[in-house]
C-alpha cells in the first residue's frame, strides 16, 4: 500500500472514509492499495503515522484474519534503520488495521514516474539500504513477497522498505475472488511466478528488479499483458541494456537459480565496492528535484498537524462546554439523578377522570357441592422504580440540559424476555404509571360449554371436559402444530447454503448468523453458542451441543438422514474425515446443519483451517430446554 500520493499532496477525506480508527484521529487520504485504504494520522505525541485500514471483503475472512495477525505480529520484531516500523495495530477490529512510522517522501514509483531515473550513486545508496532492511527482515523469519518500487519509500535520511510480509496474509485461494493480486508481476521471482515455495533469496531477485528499475526507469522484463511477463521472469533472461557498469552486479542478483544469488549482506559489499566515495545516507543523496519534493511534504504533513490539532481542540471545547451545561442541567429544579428530568408529581388539579370500568357478564352459578369459583390472580407488576422499561412520558417533553445523555424508552418489542420481566404491554397514560393489559373476551363457545359443565356434569365430568376445552383451544392456535424431538417432524424449512467457509483453528461458527462469520473462541475456550467449531492443538471437528454424527460413506446427506440418525458425539478427529466427509449437527436452538469437509490447509501454509460447505437447516426441530 502506497504512503505518498502524487506531489506531496493529500486526499482530503471522503464520506466513506472513517474519521477515526481506534485512538487514532483522521487527518488525510494518503493512497490506496490492493489490500486497502492509508491514511494519515498522529501519535498523541505528534509524530505522523500511516494507518492503514484493511478492504472489509478481506477483514471478513476469518483465514485472512488468522494469517494477517500472525505477519503483523512477526513485523513488530523488524526494528531496521531503512524499515517503516510498525507502531500499533488491531487484527480483531470491525476492519482490521496497523499503523506504521510515516515517511514523509514519495515512493520510489512516483520519483521515477515524475522526476525520472536515478543518477548511479543514489542506486547504490538505494540498493544498501534496501540489502540492509532484508537483512532484518529475514532475520525476524519474514519474506518481504512484495518487493517493488511502491514498497520503498525514499526518506531523507534513506530509503525505507515498508509492508514487508503482509502480502503474505492474502496469500490464499480463498481470496482469490476478492479482486487482490498478491504480488506484482513485474516485480516477482521466477518461483513465486510459478507458483513454488519462495524463500528470503526470492526478495533478491526482486531487489534487483527494483534496482534495474531505479537506474533505467524500466522494468528488467518488459511491459504488456501480465502473463506474457512472468512468462519473460520464468523463461528468458532480464534486458540489462543500457545498465551502468557499477550495477553489474544486478544480473547475479537477477539469475533463475536462488542458489546463484547473492545474500543482503553480500549486495551491500558489492555497493560499497562499486561506489567511488564511501556510502552514506546523510545529506542529500537523491536529485535536487525529490529533495525538493521530500521538503514539499514535510511541510505539508506539519501544516496538516497544526489543523487537526485546532480542530480536536476545538471538540474538546464543544464537549467541555457540553459537560458544563449538562451540570448545570442537573442542578435545575426537578431534574433528577444524571441531570434527567422527571414528570412531576401530579396536584389535585392534575388528576385525571376515573376511568368506569365496563360492564361484567354475571358468572354462571356453580351446581351445588361445587367450590365457588376462584378469580383469577392478576401479576402484580415489579415495584415502580422510576424508569420503568418501555414507558413514554406523558405531558410536555422535558429534555436534558446540552451535553447530557438523552434518555431512550425501549419499545414493548425491544424488551429482553426474562422470567422476571413484567410481561405488561405499556400504553400511554396519565403520568408514567404503566396500564395493565385488556383482559381477553371469552369466545361464545366457550361459554356455553362451561354453562352445560357446570349444570349437567358433576365435579369430576366438568374438570375433564374443561381441560379439553382448554387444551382444544390452545391446539386450533396458528402455528402450535406438534414439532421437534419425541413429536410429529416440523415442515421441512427451506435450506440455506454457504460455501468455502474458511474456519481457522480456536474459531466457530453459529449457525443463525447470516452470512456465517468464523468468531474467535478467545482465551476462555468455546462459549456455549459455537455450532460447529475447529481445534487444531487436538485437531477436531465439534459441536458445543455435543450432537454430532458422522455420516457414513454410503449415506447421502439431507435432513431427513439428519432427522433420522441418533448417533451423536461432541467431536470428530480430522484423522477420521478426509474431503468430502459430510457431518450432520443438532443445536440447541433447533437448527440442523449438514457439513461437508471440503479441504485442509497444507503443511506450507502460513496459517492452520479447514474449509467447509454448510447447508443449513433453521428452526427444524424444537430447540432443546434440558441442554
Amino acid at each position: 500500500m502506497r504512503q505518498g500520493s502524487t506531489g506531496g499532496q493529500f486526499h482530503p477525506l471522503e464520506d466513506k472514509d472513517p474519521r477515526t480508527v481506534s485512538s487514532y484521529r483522521i487527518a488525510a487520504r494518503l493512497g490506496a492499495g490492493g489490500m486497502g485504504q492509508v491514511y494519515l494520522s498522529y501519535t498523541p505525541g505528534g509524530h505522523p503515522i500511516a494507518v492503514k485500514v484493511i478492504r472489509p471483503e478481506l477483514g471478513d475472512d476469518a483465514g485472512f484474519r488468522q494469517r494477517f495477525r500472525l505477519e503483523v505480529q512477526a513485523a513488530q520484531r523488524v526494528q531496521g534503520l531503512y524499515t517503516a516500523p510498525v507502531i500499533d495495530f488491531d487484527t480483531e477490529d470491525s476492519r482490521p488495521w496497523l499503523a506504521t512510522a510515516y515517511v514523509p517522501g514519495p515512493s520510489l514509483a512516483v520519483a521515477v514516474s515524475e522526476h525520472g531515473r536515478l543518477p548511479v550513486p543514489a542506486v547504490l545508496r538505494l540498493l544498501a539500504g534496501m540489502a540492509e532492511a532484508l537483512k532484518v527482515i529475514h532475520a525476524a523469519g519474514i519474506v518481504h513477497r512484495d518487493l517493488k518500487p511502491a514498497n520503498v519509500l525514499l526518506g531523507a535520511d534513506g530509503p525505507k522498505v515498508i509492508d514487508f510480509g503482509i502480502a503474505r496474509a492474502a496469500d490464499a485461494t480463498a481470496l482469490t475472488g476478492t479482486g487482490v493480486t498478491v504480488g506484482t508481476p513485474a516485480f516477482m521471482s521466477p518461483e513465486q511466478a510459478a507458483g513454488r515455495e519462495i524463500g528470503p533469496a526470492s526478495d533478491v531477485f526482486t531487489l534487483g528488479q527494483v534496482g534495474v528499475y531505479a537506474a533505467l526507469g524500466a522494468t528488467a522484463h518488459g511491459e504488456g499483458n501480465s502473463h506474457a511477463v512472468l512468462y519473460r521472469i520464468v523463461h528468458e533472461e532480464p534486458d540489462l541494456t543500457g545498465l551502468p557498469e557499477e550495477l553489474g552486479f544486478l544480473a547475479r542478483c537477477l539469475a533463475k537459480d536462488p542458489a546463484e544469488r547473492p545474500d543482503p549482506a553480500e549486495i551491500i559489499e558489492l555497493c560499497r565496492a562499486a561506489s567511488p566515495e564511501p556510502l552514506s545516507q546523510q545529506g542529500s543523496w537523491l536529485p535536487e528535484a525529490m529533495t525538493e519534493d521530500i521538503d514539499r511534504r514535510t511541510r505539508a504533513w506539519a501544516a496538516m498537524r497544526t489543523t487537526t490539532e485546532a480542530d480536536k481542540g476545538r471538540d474538546a471545547a464543544g464537549a467541555e462546554e457540553g459537560a458544563v451545561a449538562g451540570e448545570a442541567a442537573a442542578r435545575a429544579p426537578g431534574a433528577g439523578p444524571g441531570g434527567v428530568h422527571h414528570a412531576p408529581t401530579r396536584t389535585a388539579e392534575a388528576t385525571p377522570p376515573p376511568v368506569t370500568a365496563a360492564p361484567r357478564a354475571a358468572a354462571p352459578t356453580p351446581p351445588p357441592g361445587a367450590p365457588a369459583p376462584q378469580a383469577a390472580a392478576v401479576p402484580t407488576p415489579p415495584p415502580y422504580p422510576g424508569t420503568y422499561p418501555g414507558m413514554q412520558p406523558s405531558g410536555p417533553a422535558t429534555h436534558p440540559g446540552p451535553g447530557a445523555a438523552h434518555p431512550t424508552y425501549p419499545t414493548q418489542a425491544q424488551q429482553p424476555h426474562s422470567l422476571h420481566a413484567a410481561p405488561y404491554p405499556v400504553q400511554p397514560g396519565p403520568g408514567w404509571l404503566p396500564q395493565p393489559p385488556p383482559k381477553k373476551k371469552m369466545s361464545g363457545g366457550a361459554i356455553a360449554l362451561i354453562v352445560i359443565a357446570a349444570v349437567l356434569l358433576p365435579v369430576g365430568g366438568c374438570a375433564a371436559l374443561l381441560a379439553g376445552v382448554a387444551t382444544s383451544s390452545q391446539n386450533n392456535k396458528p402455528g402450535a402444530a406438534a414439532s421437534g424431538k419425541g413429536g410429529t417432524p416440523r415442515p421441512d424449512p427451506k435450506p440455506v447454503t454457504y460455501k468455502g467457509v474458511n474456519v481457522p483453528n480456536d474459531y466457530y461458527v453459529r449457525f443463525a448468523d447470516s452470512p456465517l462469520k468464523p468468531v474467535h473462541s478467545g482465551d476462555a475456550g468455546y462459549e456455549d453458542d459455537a455450532d460447529f467449531y475447529y481445534w487444531s492443538d487436538e485437531r477436531y471437528l465439534g459441536s458445543s451441543s455435543a450432537q454430532v454424527v458422522l455420516l457414513n460413506n454410503s449415506q447421502q446427506g439431507s435432513l431427513k438422514t439428519c432427522r433420522a440418525e441418533t448417533r451423536f458425539t461432541e467431536r470428530v478427529t480430522l484423522g477420521q474425515a478426509g474431503p468430502g466427509t459430510q457431518f450432520c449437527v443438532h443445536t440447541k436452538s433447533g437448527h440442523i446443519a449438514l457439513v461437508t469437509l471440503k479441504a485442509k490447509s497444507g503443511s506450507s501454509d502460513p496459517s492452520d483451517y479447514v474449509t467447509l460447505d454448510f447447508t443449513l437447516w433453521r428452526n427444524a426441530e424444537e430447540p432443546d430446554s434440558s441442554y
